[in-house]
Parts: C-alpha cells; structure tokens; sequence
C-alpha cells in the first residue's frame, strides 16, 4: 500500500511541475519565442500559485491517479484531455473574475492546454513503450503466434503483459497474404503456415501457440502437421464455443487433444423441435450409466424434462451419473434404476411407475473381440433385452422409441454385429405391428473416448511408455465425438416418424495407425522412438473397413443434413417371431453353435465364412 501511495504522489508532484512550465511556455509561445515584455511576464508570474492550485484540484478531482503509467492508454488521455478542459475554463473564469484579464493575452490559455496535453500524455505513454520494450527483449520461450486474428492479438498482449509465463512472441503466422508483414503489438505476421518449420529453424523458435478458435479439425490437422514436421511443441486456444467467456488469454491455452484433430464442423440443431419431444415429459436412458448414456442424460437434463429416469446394470456408472446430474441439475426430478433389460421384472416395474413418453435404448454389450466367443450374452443382451424393453415400452404406452446402433450392424462379421443388426430389424418391423409407439433406429459407428473405445486404451498405453497396439495398418474407423453423437440421436427422435434407421453422417473414416501416431505425438513423444507402434492383426470378428449402410437400403438424405435415412428392409413378421422364440430357447439352454446357426439364419448378412476372410487378411499384404 506504501508504495502505491508513493507512486501516486510521484505522479500527482510530476503533474504539478508540468503546469508552470506549460503556463509560462504558453506566454513564452504567445510572444513567439522571443523576449516576453516585462509587464506580461510579471502578472503570468503572479497568478501561476493560483493556476497551480485551480489545475491541481482538477486533475485529484478527475481521477488522474487511479490508473498505472505502466498501462497507460486511451481512456487516461481521455481523462487527462478533460481534467485539462476543465481547469483550463475554471482558470480562465478565476482570473477574470480577480484581474479582469488585465495584462494577460487571452491566447495563453489555448496554447496553456495543449502544451500541458503534450506534458503530461507524453510522459506516460513514453514511460509505458519503455517498460513495453523491455518485455520484448525479456527472457523466455521464443514462440509463434498462429494466427492474427483478434484471438491472437489478445493472446499475444497477455503473453507481453506477463513474461513470468515464459513465452516471448516473435512472430504471427497466418494465411491471410493481406497481414504479411504487419505487426501487432511490435510483433510482425513473419509469413504462413507453410513457412512454420522454416521459421522455427531461422528464429530458434522454442514453442507455437494456436489462436484460431474458429479452426476446424481440417485446419487443425494442417497446422499440427507443420508444427511435428519443425519438431516443436505446441499448445492451442479451445473452440469459439468452449473459449470462457470469450477471452482469448493465457489461462485458456491448453494442450491439443485428439478430438482437435479428428472432429467436425459444429453441428447445426432444430432445438425447438428436440425441445418439444422432451420438455414437460418423463424420459426413460436405459445403459444411462454409460458414456453415450450419461452424455444423453445431461443434453436431456436441459431441456426441462418432467423427470429422467436412468436404468443400468452397473452400480458404478449409475451412482456416478446420478451424483452428476443432481449437482449440475439440483432441481431436476431424477430417478437412478438398478436393473437389467433381460429382467422383465426390473423392467415392468420401471415402466409402470413412470409411464416414460419417450424411451432411448442405449444398453447393449460392445466389446466386438469379447462377445464373439459369448454370443449367449452378446444375443441374450442386445437381442432379447431389446425385445423385452421394447414389449414394456407397448404396454405402458411409450410415444418414441429411439434403438440406438452402430456400424458394426452393416453385412456383420463378427457376433456383436449381427446381434445388434437383428435388434434393428426387430424394431424397424416392430413399427408396423403395433399403433401409438414410433420405433426409430439410429446407427453411427465410433465414439471418441467413449468406454471400451481406442481412445481411452491408447492413451493408457502411451501414458506406460508404449507399445501402442493397432491391429492392422490399412485398419480404418469412423468417428463423431460423445456430445454429437447424442445431439444427432435427439435429432432423429424428434424428426423419425417411426420405422426409419437413420444413419449419422460421420464423415471420412480415419486411419486407426494415423490416430495411434497422433496420440504420440501430442503427448510429446516421438514415434518409434520414445513409444512404438505394433501391429498384432485383425482380432476375432474384426474387419478392415466398417460400413454405415448396406448397398439395398438406398440411403438418403432426410430433413437434417447431418441425418440420412437408410430404407428398411421387411420381414415376414411370422417367421421372424418364431426365430426369435428359437433363439431365446437357445440361450435358455445355452447352445452356444446353435445361438450362431440362428444368428446366420436370421441375419443374412452374417457368417462365418465373412469373418474369417477378413481375419486371415496378412499385414503385409495390406502393407502393399
């Protein structure tokens, strides 16, 4: 506190020096420089304690002392320009009222103000491009700036602002040809992003710091790609929509993810009509302790539902998701279920208690390797319990029912698939059979981070020092993130009129090996040096390529661009129903080939002919 009443009364004592010399060089300038006539001179002398006193009460009253030299800026010479204004007419008005201006050229009062402007603006702002100066030449990370936008301009000022954070900027890189060569803050646009390794060799360049909020996944893997070829770290500003409170500082830089990377353009939503299939009605997530279930449940949560309901098998994933939801949600009616959707019990009592308008069944084992020597479990899950959750659904009157699928259901090669394509045409052909409830299927395939995903599995093994594990070079995935996966899902429950199997738009696959080396990379290591890459080949049920629709569903485009729509494929319902009959006697007694016989019988697409071709695939054959 001492010191900063010192350092006030340093500026208010230098301020009051500058008015007698502004006043008497005003009478000297009036007089044009040369000798001031005697008369004048005594009376400028006169009344200067009086101007000292008037102006000096000004500038305390304007508050001339609350800002710092250090940051000194438009608003302290707007404040400076008004204080001067002032005193200028209250002297002006003070010695008439005592001299009647006798012996005192009016003109000394204009000239009076502008030399005090000069005087008194001119030591601040000289005192503030030393200090600024200073940080340029200041210790630390020599860095790049990518990006001149007002993201990078507002990055770059606090980097200047606080060098205790060891980032010195020396140059902006951005591909707008019309910057080159400008400079922001005394830091110039050095070229574009092409130029990054060149840069970084010529300038030392320690570190590069990404300010492009509004960068797609295309633009980031551009960039990112000459940063790893100059082999020099980097951190990036998040997304415009994750960016807090808009402000593009230090506090928000970050280390690049993979979602970075691998995601898309911002999905684009009729919230008013997902709004009005949820809003003021109860909504039933079953497997909601998962990760597509839990991110369900908090896009749900905001949208006032009349109550949520969670239904999982796993203790864990729903106490967690629950105690989630009631601190984000605290006046959400919130119902957490311990239950099985094999269990018609469990289920009955769920649906009779809380009658849910609108049903969305995420509950079904995953895990492709796991359950293609389980088929039991993966037919008794995601096949029968579908059945039974969809049977409660009808008898408790359920408006919407949501089967939430996956790629894996497209010509299956594997148990997983099959059981999960035979859940689809189930409830496609369900639609038909009964009246009140709308039956929609929604299909995508990979989730990043989600549980049991690549993800989560790579970044464990690289955290241990490797190796990170892919199972074949050419293998190839989609990928949507979590929160768009599950937008995209209470899309279609608000546009399906009932019976569609809308299939995401998950743009262009990625190249399992490609994620591998990227994840590598942004951790700071070095492929193949630091963490290898094995390949161990197709596990059981794996295929090379996943596809998201069969070539006799004629996909098309539906009323969101994001959503297209997969025509359904009939079945002599009869028949159907006496093959599902069949396989639950299977799984009652645990026929494990019969299980699989029915399996290839009811879903044509499957056997195991399939699966084995694409297991016996040699990785150097795809290497070729």
């Amino acid at each position: 506190m001492f010191g900063r009443l010192r350092s006030r009364s340093a500026a208010f004592v230098h301020d009051l020096l500058m008015v007698p010399a502004a006043w008497m060089g005003a009478i000297w300038l009036r007089f044009n420089l040369e000798a001031v006539p005697e008369v004048y001179l005594n009376r400028t002398l006169a009344v200067l304690p009086l101007v000292m006193l008037i102006q000096g009460a000004v500038f305390w009253y304007f508050g001339l002392y609350r800002g710092v030299w250090r940051f000194a800026s438009i608003p302290d010479l707007l404040r400076i320009l008004r204080a001067i204004v002032v005193g200028v007419c209250l002297i002006a008005l003070v010695l008439f009222l005592v001299t009647r201006m006798q012996d005192l050229p009016r003109s000394v009062f204009p000239l009076y103000a502008l030399l005090l402007v000069l005087l008194l603006g001119g030591p601040r702002l000289l005192y503030r491009w030393i200090k600024d100066r200073s940080l340029y030449e200041s210790p630390g990370r020599t860095t790049l700036v990518v990006g001149a936008g007002r993201a990078g301009e507002m990055l770059v000022r606090d980097l200047l602002r606080n060098p205790a954070f060891g980032y010195r900027p020396v140059g902006f890189i951005d591909d707008d040809q019309a910057k080159k060569g400008r400079e922001i803050h005394g830091v110039r646009v050095v070229g574009n992003v092409t130029k990054i390794p060149r840069l970084v060799e010529r300038l030392r360049v320690d570190f590069v710091l990404i300010a492009i909020p509004s960068a797609n996944s295309r633009q980031m893997r551009r960039i990112v790609e000459f940063c790893e070829r100059a082999g020099v770290p980097m951190k990036t500003l998040p997304g415009i929509k994750d960016l807090p409170s808009g402000r593009a500082g230090l506090g928000a830089l970050r280390e690049i993810h993979i979602e970075d990377l691998l995601g898309r353009e911002p999905v684009s939503l009729d919230w008013s009509a997902i709004a009005e299939g949820i809003t003021a009605r109860t909504v039933l997530v079953t497997g909601g302790g998962g990760s597509i279930g839990a991110e369900l449940c908090r896009q749900i949560a905001r949208l006032e539902p009349a109550r949520v309901v969670i239904f999982d098998a796993s203790e864990l994933n729903l106490y967690q998701v629950d105690r989630e939801l009631r601190h984000a949600w605290p006046e959400l009616e919130l119902h957490a279920l311990l239950g099985d959707v094999c269990d018609p019990v469990a289920l009955e009592q769920a649906f009779s208690r809380f009658r849910p308008a609108l049903v969305l069944h995420a509950a079904a084992y995953k895990h492709v390797p796991m359950l293609e020597h389980q088929a039991r479990q993966a037919v008794r899950n995601n096949v029968l319990g579908t059945r039974r959750t969809v049977a409660a659904a009808v008898r408790h009157g359920c408006e919407t029912f949501v089967l939430i699928s996956t790629d894996k259901a497209v010509n299956p090669g594997n148990v997983m698939g099959a059981s999960k394509r035979l859940a689809e045409v189930f409830c496609q052909n369900m639609n038909a059979q009964v009246n009140g409830t709308r039956f929609i299927t929604v299909r995508f395939g990979n989730v990043l981070d989600s549980a049991g995903s690549v993800v989560p599995l790579f970044r464990e093994q690289i955290a241990r020092g490797g190796p990170v594990t892919v199972t074949h070079p050419e293998v190839k995935r989609y990928f949507m993130t979590i929160p768009e996966a599950c937008q995209l899902i209470l899309q279609a429950a608000s546009v399906g009129q009932g019976g569609e199997v809308f299939v995401l738009d998950m743009g262009e696959p990625v190249n399992i090996s490609y994620l591998a080396r990227q994840m590598i990379l942004l951790a700071g290591k070095t492929p193949g040096v630091d963490v290898s890459i094995t390949f161990t080949g197709l596990r059981p049920g794996e295929k090379l390529f996943e596809e998201l629709f069969h070539p006799s569903e004629a996909l098309r485009q539906s009323s969101h661009e994001k959503l297209l729509l997969a025509r359904f494929r009939e079945v002599d319902w009869a028949r159907f129903e006496q093959g599902l009959n069949g396989l639950e006697r299977a799984c009652d007694a645990g026929d494990e080939n019969e299980i699989r016989r029915m399996l290839a019988t009811l879903v044509p697409e499957f056997s195991a002919a399939s699966a084995r071709e694409d297991k016996v695939i040699p990785i150097e054959r795809a290497r070729q």
